[in-house]
Parts: C-alpha cells; structure tokens; sequence
C-alpha cells in the first residue's frame, strides 16, 4: 500500500472501448483515449467536459464500475479492477441520479450503509449536517431532487471514505443547500481527503477546484489551477478581461486601446471592451471620455471566467 502521502487517484494513458454497436458496422466505439490525471489528497479535482467527452466513463473505470481497455490506474495505491472489497470500503461514490432504493427511508438506509464499514461517521451528525431530519420520514421516491442529492451525498459519506467521488453534486439543490454541500465538501477537503467531481456548472467548479482538467474527445486537452486556466496567455500575467458601461450611442473609441482589445456595442449605448486589457487602456480610454465630457452611465470590469475558457477550448456547438 502507497504512503498516505501518495495521490488518492493517478490515471495514466486510459483507454476504453465499447460495443461493437451496429450503427459502427460492428466496430469498437473509443469513449477514452489515453487520458491521464492525478488526483491529490486534500484537493478537489474537477473534471469538466461535454456531454459524450469521457468523463463520466473515466470515473467509472477509476471507481472499478467498468473495465478499462488499456492504461493504468491508482486508486488509494491500488488497482481497482483487481482490488477487493477493502478497497471499496474506503471509497465513497455519489452518482448524478442516486443510485437510491426507491422505497427507503433515510435513516434506515443511512444506517444500514454504516453498518457496512469499520470506522462509520456518525449518522446523526451526518443528518443534522446535511439538513435530512426534515424529511427523515419521507420515501425516497417522494423526495424533492435536492432533498435526492443531499441523502445520495450523506450515504457517499457515512463510510468515512479516503477519496469521494461526486457526479454533479448540486444538481437540483436550492441556494441554501448548494452553500451547506459545499461548506461541507470545503471542510472534508481541509481535513485531507481527497474529491474529485465532475460538473457542468463552470460557477461551481470555479468556487471549489483546487486543480481542473478539461477533457474533450475522451483525453484531457487543457489541466491547471483556476488561475492558470484563466490566464489568456500562460506565458504572461495578463489576463483576459471584459469592460462593460453604457454611454451614448455610435461611439469609436477603438482607435486609443491597444491592438488585441476588442470593441462591441452591444446594443445602442451599451458597450463591451474584452481581452488583454491594461492599465494603460484603462486611462486611454477615461481620457477620450474627458476630452469629450462624457461620464458613462455605468461601468463594471469583469474577469474571463472559467466558462469562458472551457468553450473556447471544447467549442461551442452542442453536442
């Protein structure tokens, strides 16, 4: 077994195939192509892709769910298709649809999965944490999504794993729930387990990710911090920003910005100035607004997001 001190997931050059289908003419379909990534103890990882990229396939073949066709994988030291019931007992999975018997109540589900580890979480405290006394009673069938998400999380959890794997955790929570799951995931973070979660929503990824990967066609095409991702070029400190203010109609002023910054009047007197934008823009463009007495009727300067960043890089047509 690897040192504590070891990744909680490597993945290097994954490769899996499916079928054979008919509509291929009988042959193998490649949903992952040689697709590598770490996954830290104490750090969120983020895989964020399309529909169809690979992700989820990925999660699967990491968790032991499917048989990968060729690369390798580390999990917790292990290699998941051969490991044994211990290793899953130090595992915890959310699935984006739960995976929840229809039929069950929380606590009485929530127990018998304790029941199944050595070292449970409390699950009263689990419960009260996560808000479920307010609908303890109620089916899961009858369950709201959100109230589906939170109990799905909390049977992720009971077992105390080392490394927890979610699939869109805040699908279908509230704004209150949303902050509590994710003050949670924050905290099992800091206290040093390792999470990985995939997610369609960039604003969630963006808040938690200590580390994103990218992946499209089944391999990963872009991986970094936040910060790195965002950065326009990785081989300087601009950024990419985006101006916006509303001012009279018909102005040109793209004469006085730098060459790269782009102009748009969105609609009449509305304006949008985006890309590398500096300081030195910034006063060349208050000092043309001066020199013609005009005060803009409001103004805001917004970072590139990392929503930004995934379309340029995945493309924007759907899927």
């Amino acid at each position: 077994m690897r040192s504590p001190d070891s990744p909680a997931l490597t993945i290097e050059g994954l490769i899996k195939d499916v079928g054979p289908l008919a509509s291929l003419d009988g042959k193998m379909l490649r949903v992952v192509s040689g697709l590598s990534l770490i996954a830290e103890r104490g750090q969120i990882t983020a895989l964020l892709g399309a529909n169809g990229a690979g992700k989820t396939t990925t999660l699967e073949c990491a968790q032991g769910l499917q048989k990968r066709t060729g690369g390798s994988i580390s999990l917790l030291g292990e290699d998941p298709d051969s490991a044994g019931a211990e290793l899953r007992s130090r595992v915890g999975v959310m699935l984006q649809d739960g995976g929840l018997p229809p039929s069950a109540r929380p606590v009485p589900l929530l127990r018998h999965v304790a029941g199944m580890y050595r070292n449970p979480m409390d699950v009263d405290v689990l419960m009260d944490r996560l808000g479920i006394n307010q609908f303890s009673r109620t089916s899961v069938r009858r369950l709201s999504g959100g109230q589906k998400q939170r109990l799905a999380l909390a049977a992720a959890l009971v077992g105390n794993p080392e490394i927890l794997f979610l699939d869109e955790p805040s699908a279908g929570l509230d704004p209150q729930s949303r902050q509590m799951v994710f003050d949670l995931i924050a905290e099992l973070r800091d206290a040093g387990m390792g999470i990985v979660l995939t997610t369609h929503l960039m604003d969630d990824a963006e808040r938690l990710a200590d580390y994103v990967y990218i992946i499209d066609g089944g391999h990963n095409v872009a991986e970094g911090t936040v910060a790195e991702l965002l950065r326009h070029d990785h081989s300087t400190d601009i950024t990419d920003r985006t101006l916006v203010f509303d001012a009279p109609p018909g102005l040109d002023f793209s004469a006085v910005l730098t060459p790269g910054v782009q102009v748009s009047e969105t609609r009449a007197g509305s304006y949008s100035v985006s890309g590398p934008i500096t300081p030195k823009d910034l006063a060349a463009l208050t000092a043309w607004w001066a020199e013609r007495d005009i005060l803009p009727a409001s103004l805001r300067l917004e970072a590139r997001s990392l929503e930004d960043v995934f379309l340029d890089i995945s493309g924007r047509d759907l899927r």
